[in-house]
């Protein structure tokens, strides 16, 4: 457990910073999308307007193929290479690729859950920053978004089923598909737990780092922000 925690925090330390960029990247980069007009806004005087599919489909592609499931797959990989965990998969290199495969793989199927569900649904599950400059608020708006999402013209929230499953789709399908026989639905549940954790955790330094009130959302990065704002 104590080893799963260190890789969840570890991967929101190192790699939200990616996810952060690419998905503020896309939208700012978006034909049908200006820097003013490429948020999620619902309070008084704000309005929402719906991400393109090309939108969401360079998110998927950079939350898929992009540095940040390569960075915390590897480094899964690696600490579990050291912790002998699995055991029966061994040492040595072979090993390492299995474990790195693993990893990987929990990470293609809840991302793939993640966004056919919220189109089959028609939910925005796209994390946008919040307008409010105080720490409790914003932490309460980065929480709240790892549960629901936006639908309708209006951008209405509601409760983000794609968001909260997801997590539990990579972890249930590995333990079934992959995994060894002892492990069961206790595992992959808490597994899934550990994951849900982490996308919250990413929502929240997405927040503190890269919004609109970021520390870092002046700072000179390779991949450009757009703006991105939210209700109080």
């Amino acid at each position: 457990m104590r080893i799963r925690l260190l890789v969840l925090w570890f991967s929101i330390g190192i790699g939200a910073p990616f996810v952060s960029g690419a998905r503020a990247q896309a939208l700012a980069d978006a034909p049908d999308a200006s820097p003013s007009a490429s948020t999620t806004a619902t309070a008084a005087g704000d309005s929402y307007r719906k991400p393109s599919q090309q939108v969401l489909f360079r998110n998927y592609a950079f939350d898929l193929l992009g540095p940040y499931p390569i960075f915390t797959s590897a480094a899964t990989g690696a600490i579990h290479q050291a912790t002998d965990n699995p055991p029966e998969w061994g040492q040595g290199g072979g090993a390492f690729a299995r474990r790195f495969g693993s990893s990987y793989g929990i990470a293609i199927v809840e991302t793939t859950a993640r966004y056919s569900l919220a189109e089959a649904m028609r939910i925005d599950t796209l994390y946008y920053g919040c307008t409010c400059k105080r720490i409790l608020p914003r932490l309460g708006h980065a929480v709240l978004s790892s549960f629901t999402g936006r639908r309708g013209a209006d951008g209405h929230r509601v409760f983000s089923l794609p968001s909260v499953a997801a997590p539990y789709a990579g972890t249930f399908t590995a333990t079934y598909a992959w995994y060894p026989d002892r492990f069961g639905a206790k595992d992959a549940f808490r597994m899934g737990n550990n994951g849900f954790l982490s996308y919250v955790g990413g929502n929240i330094a997405n927040e503190f780092l890269f919004s609109t009130h970021g520390l870092l959302s002046h700072a000179h990065l390779p991949i450009r922000l757009g703006s991105d704002t939210q209700d109080q």
